[in-house]
């Protein structure tokens, strides 16, 4: 697969990040004693590229979805962007700053989540942690309020700003680590895992919420998600990176047309002949994927999708059809896939 070629002058952008790279050196040691005290007399040391050679841009207002296995370069390149690690190569500029160099001007542009990690002091309430975000951010008293209460309300967290830290679910966790990261306002969100172990509720009440924040402050969110339920509800353009390369930026409807070569052809069998239909008699038409009596999914070539289609209601007693992509981490993991084969060749 092959990277989009991005002008970088043309436009401004929020995120420009062009032949980013980062190296880690990493001290090798065998197992045991031996390796113990072969490691500290003579140490050797090993390259781990993080990241290669990486470059896109991100517009205002889009919500990007990152995506790539453990250990892809995902979350380095957030941290990058963030300003907390240094590239080994590369350029990067974000909301008109070089991360490193911005100071507290471009941290006031800026939130970084991270769903493994915690802001919230465990044994306060979290209205302590907001206070506390206020003096940092130097948010006046006024704008403090006004902004607390629109977060509270669009995340629902009337019930829980007195409670202990500890005695809150992960969901409301999760609410209130946004809440204490938004409370200045920033135009640019990163967000790594946003929905990471919450409950179907739960992560649907934060899609709902980043959707409104983009929509009321005009934001630009750049988020990794392994949940593709967040990916296809939240962002219409991907950027997919395995082993530190880019793989694809582009759009997701794209993506899926290009990998998915296949479509899913979604039966109800009614009439009074339907129950004798026969797993058999369906292979005839596509591969079955499932068939439990009266549902049926059939796989078959996606430009044979509309022709097949028709053979099975003139066929068969079809009660209903629809013709649907195969499942959205099917395509991810093929894209994937892909992206192995051809960086092994």
């Amino acid at each position: 697969m092959s990277v989009a070629t991005v002008d970088f002058f043309t436009m401004p952008a929020v995120v420009t990040a062009e032949q980013l790279s980062k190296t880690f050196r990493v001290k090798v040691r065998d197992p045991g004693l031996k390796g113990a005290l072969r490691a500290l007399l003579r140490p050797r040391y090993r390259e781990v590229h993080a990241v290669r050679d990486v470059t896109f841009r991100i517009d205002p207002g889009e919500i990007v979805a990152f995506l790539g296995p453990n250990g892809a370069g995902k979350t380095t390149t957030l941290k990058m962007l963030t300003g907390l690690l240094y590239p080994t190569a590369g350029q990067v500029r974000v909301a008109d700053f070089v991360p490193w160099t911005g100071g507290p001007a471009f941290k006031r542009r800026i939130a970084l989540v991270l769903g493994n990690r915690q802001q919230l002091v465990w044994d306060l309430p979290p209205e302590e942690t907001f206070l506390l975000n206020r003096a940092i951010y130097d948010i006046p008293e006024r704008a403090y309020r006004e902004r607390l209460a629109e977060l509270v309300s669009l995340l629902e967290l009337g019930d829980v700003l007195q409670k202990p830290v500890r005695q809150l679910s992960l969901g409301e966790r999760m609410k209130c680590e946004l809440t204490a990261s938004l409370l200045h306002s920033p135009p640019l969100l990163f967000l790594d895992e946003p929905t990471l172990g919450l409950d179907v509720t739960a992560q649907d009440a934060i899609r709902r919420f980043l959707i409104e924040y983009r929509s009321r402050h005009n934001a630009t969110v750049l988020l990794t998600s392994h949940y593709m339920q967040d990916v296809t509800a939240l962002a219409s353009r991907v950027l997919m990176i395995n082993r530190g390369r880019l793989l694809y930026d582009g759009a997701l409807e794209a993506l899926v047309a290009r990998i998915a070569r296949t479509k899913r052809i979604e039966l109800v069998l009614g009439g009074t002949d339907g129950n004798r239909v026969t797993a058999d008699a369906l292979a005839v038409f596509g591969e079955v994927k499932a068939f439990h009596f009266p549902n049926a999914v059939l796989e078959v070539r996606r430009e044979d999708a509309p022709a097949t289609s028709a053979r099975l209601l003139a066929a068969l007693p079809v009660a209903d059809l629809s013709i649907e992509d195969p499942p959205i981490e099917e395509v991810i993991r093929h894209a994937f896939a892909q992206g192995f084969e051809e960086a092994d060749a």
